[in-house]
């Protein structure tokens, strides 16, 4: 079971536009406590955040989180998708989709681009904060990048994503989200591709249409996530850890990958993450979902993940979350 989480940043952002009542009203249909928006380590499950997205949506009828000046009303999402399903090719689709938002949204938006064999999609902002543009080149990301992808049946391997803004302190997400290569404080916000793919048939029909609906947002911006990444694989290899007396080390872990140590260890910091790291990750969010979704014991969770001594999982939870997991499981359940 994928046990991803989502820092609560994205949670901040989202609900910005919300009177303190609707505030209150979507948090606690997504089951995520107030305390949390205080906490810059919180974090919440996968299902907990698209929970969060649909209650905003039907809150304001928009779908955007209510950042642009026009609405992007309950349903727009669905009326793109129907729009572009039938298209020849990825290429057409994009166009679609960019031509779609371009009717939804006012201030912001995509264009799509080819020179060589390079293609580009590169976003206009017009929002006047920081913070603000850079939630809204997130969402629109994707959105428009989840939508490529399940239009192919594939994850489309972006090449490079620039952010026109600073590096965020969660920068760290977009590895998953987007990409390992990052470039910030850029002239444009845009995602970069290889060209070819917008030759990539539309593998799509009515019937799996109806399923990304019933699943979305969630089977948007996490079915399709950057699973072929160095990082991915070792998370990947280490998640068959949970329950296990011992979790393997960076040689044991090198050597079944069949490159060097060292060569693995430059491979995870070219993106921007360490072994420890990617355990810590790992371990934080599988302690997430089972103090989030089951009833084990806090001594039973430390020991699936690991841990020797209860005491040190409630360190290591506490420097992950800003809380103890009591309290946490306090909180959620």
């Amino acid at each position: 079971m994928q046990k991803d989480t989502v820092s609560i940043y994205f949670i901040r952002a989202a609900v910005t536009r919300l009177s303190p009542e609707a505030r209150a009203r979507v948090l606690y249909s997504a089951a995520i406590p107030e305390e949390f928006l205080s906490s810059n380590n919180a974090r919440v499950t996968a299902a907990s955040f698209a929970a969060l997205w649909m209650a905003v949506a039907r809150e304001l009828d928009d779908e955007f989180f209510g950042m642009d000046r026009r609405r992007m009303k309950v349903g727009s999402f669905a009326l793109l998708c129907h729009a572009v399903l039938h298209s020849q090719n990825l290429g057409q689709a994009v166009s679609g989709i960019l031509r779609g938002l371009a009717i939804f949204l006012d201030d912001v938006r995509g264009t799509l681009q080819v020179s060589g064999d390079r293609a580009t999609i590169g976003i206009t902002n017009k929002m006047m904060t920081i913070d603000s543009r850079r939630f809204a080149d997130e969402t629109f990301l994707v959105m428009v990048h989840g939508l490529m992808c399940w239009l192919a049946g594939k994850r489309i391997v972006l090449s490079l994503v620039e952010f026109s803004g600073p590096c965020p302190p969660y920068s760290r997400e977009y590895n998953i989200m987007f990409s390992q290569h990052l470039r910030f404080d850029a002239s444009l916000t845009g995602v970069h591709f290889d060209a070819k793919l917008l030759g990539a048939p539309v593998v799509q029909n009515a019937e799996t249409l109806k399923t990304l609906l019933r699943e979305a947002p969630q089977s948007i911006f996490l079915k399709y996530k950057n699973t072929n990444s160095w990082t991915a694989r070792v998370r990947r290899r280490m998640r068959g850890c949970m329950g296990a007396v011992g979790w393997p080390i960076l040689m044991e872990i090198a050597k079944e990958f069949n490159v060097a140590p060292s060569t693995l260890r430059r491979r995870l910091d070219a993106e921007g993450v360490s072994f420890q790291e990617i355990k810590d990750d790992l371990r934080r969010d599988a302690a997430i979902h089972y103090l989030s979704n089951t009833q084990i014991s806090v001594s039973d969770v430390a020991g699936l993940l690991g841990f020797q001594e209860v005491s040190a999982f409630r360190r290591a939870f506490k420097a992950w979350t800003g809380m103890r997991p009591t309290h946490y499981r306090t909180l959620v359940l």
